[in-house]
């Protein structure tokens, strides 16, 4: 038994030795063990390739406001652990990961003796919030992110009330497949019998793939730019302003305060979905889908650190990420001199990543960080054709005197994997808090 919440923590993370071991087996093993915790839970399932955390967030935040209490389970974390496991948006206690660690470690050390071999991080953590979950009182709801493909997932056990599969991107490919319909195959893998889907791809062979399996799962679909539409797209200095159309709603100059057209699509999604509950004996109501788009925040995503001097971090880990990023540094500060810093995972598309941002930026720094799978610093230089490029090996000491010596008409932008943008970010916004 573990004494202490870094005991538990040193276990958990430990467990990434392991790697990732597609299938649902070990999970449905420790459910049954654990008494079906899964199957207590109401619950709606969020897949895709990026903007899973953004819908999460913004389907949170709505029911919030109604004055649900709503469960959330994400990752990876950006300013702490225990937020993968949340309550209204607030992490839970070190005392209950240490307690949930104590439940599910017997499970994994009987596991580690038996054929199925040992779990790996991912479904520990994943069976820690189903556990959690089901014995917390007065939770109504709670938002499941997927965390690798969808039909093998760890979190690919629950009957949820709908699926949401945000869009399709060429991520992961050696795990889920090199094209477009291979990784929208194990994106569709969440949809259930009977239960609706919502989804924002707008890839024609993806979607065609989520459609046949939507069918055949009689699961009713709802697709962007078909069953409901998005428009009177506008930029606000801190957000976006869209309008949303639906054969059951109709909602004008609905504003979010994160930033890109993106997020849009994610949002419309979360409205979606809300509205969807009321027919499943929740009541949202137009004032909550508002004030709850409003106020959604999750860290990480297009975050503006600091106005003066102007400081963005944004999670951009992939293709799809860094086209979404590009666009709004081109939109928004085109008459800005632009300095990037990227940090990023090997087995990304990364020369097709650093080519888009060499086009952006007046000038680029590669770092590396200590992460299994990070890239070093040279491999991405040597990635880069920008004329003004540099590999830095103390990217904490780079990017705080890069701020410090920052002119008034420059903005620097932290981005890349969301790993490192979580080691990242608390030692920023620290520095930037200094009086």
């Amino acid at each position: 038994m573990f004494t202490t919440y870094q005991e538990a923590l040193d276990w958990i993370h430990g467990r990434l030795r392991l790697g990732i071991k597609p299938g649902l087996i070990r999970m449905e093993w420790m459910m049954d063990k654990l008494g079906s915790p899964e199957k207590k839970i109401k619950a709606v399932h969020v897949g895709g390739t990026n903007g899973k955390g953004s819908t999460v967030t913004f389907l949170r935040s709505i029911l919030q406001a109604e004055g649900y209490k709503v469960g959330t389970f994400t990752s990876p974390y950006i300013e702490q652990f225990n937020e993968r496991i949340s309550v209204n948006g607030k992490p839970i206690s070190d005392a209950e990961i240490l307690k949930l660690t104590n439940v599910i470690k017997p499970l994994a050390d009987e596991l580690e003796g038996m054929e199925l071999g040992g779990p790996t991080e991912f479904e520990v953590i994943t069976a820690m919030a189903f556990y959690y979950f089901a014995n917390t009182s007065n939770i109504d709801i709670v938002i499941f992110e997927v965390g690798l493909g969808g039909r093998f997932d760890s979190t690919n056990i629950i009957q949820p009330l709908a699926s949401i599969i945000t869009n399709i991107g060429l991520d992961h490919t050696a795990i889920l497949g090199d094209t477009y319909e291979e990784i929208a195959f194990e994106k569709a893998g969440i949809i259930k019998e009977n239960t609706p889907i919502f989804t924002a791809v707008k890839h024609p062979g993806a979607l065609k793939v989520i459609e046949e399996m939507a069918e055949k799962r009689s699961a009713p679909i709802y697709r962007l730019n078909q069953e409901f539409q998005i428009s009177g797209y506008k930029s606000i200095a801190r957000g976006e302003v869209f309008s949303l159309k639906s054969k059951s709603l109709s909602l004008e100059e609905l504003e979010i305060s994160m930033i890109g057209q993106h997020q849009t699509e994610n949002a419309a999604l979360a409205v979606l979905v809300a509205d969807f509950l009321n027919h499943a004996g929740f009541q949202v109501t137009e004032q909550s889908i508002r004030s709850g788009l409003k106020e959604a925040y999750w860290p990480g995503r297009f975050e503006i650190l600091s106005e003066n001097p102007l400081v963005i971090i944004d999670g951009a880990h992939n293709q799809e990420g860094i086209t979404a990023l590009v666009h709004e540094l081109s939109t928004r500060y085109k008459d800005r001199n632009i300095h990037i810093v990227f940090a990023a995972l090997r087995d990304k598309k990364l020369d097709e990543m650093i080519k888009m941002l060499d086009g952006i930026s007046n000038q680029i720094a590669f770092v590396s960080f200590d992460f299994p799978r990070a890239a070093k610093a040279e491999e991405l230089f040597t990635l880069s054709s920008s004329v003004n490029k540099l590999a830095v090996d103390d990217w904490s000491a780079y990017i705080l005197d890069k701020i410090k010596c920052q002119g008034p008409n420059e903005i620097v932008v932290i981005t890349g994997s969301l790993y490192f943008i979580s080691e990242a970010k608390p030692i920023i916004s620290k520095y930037l808090n200094k009086p």
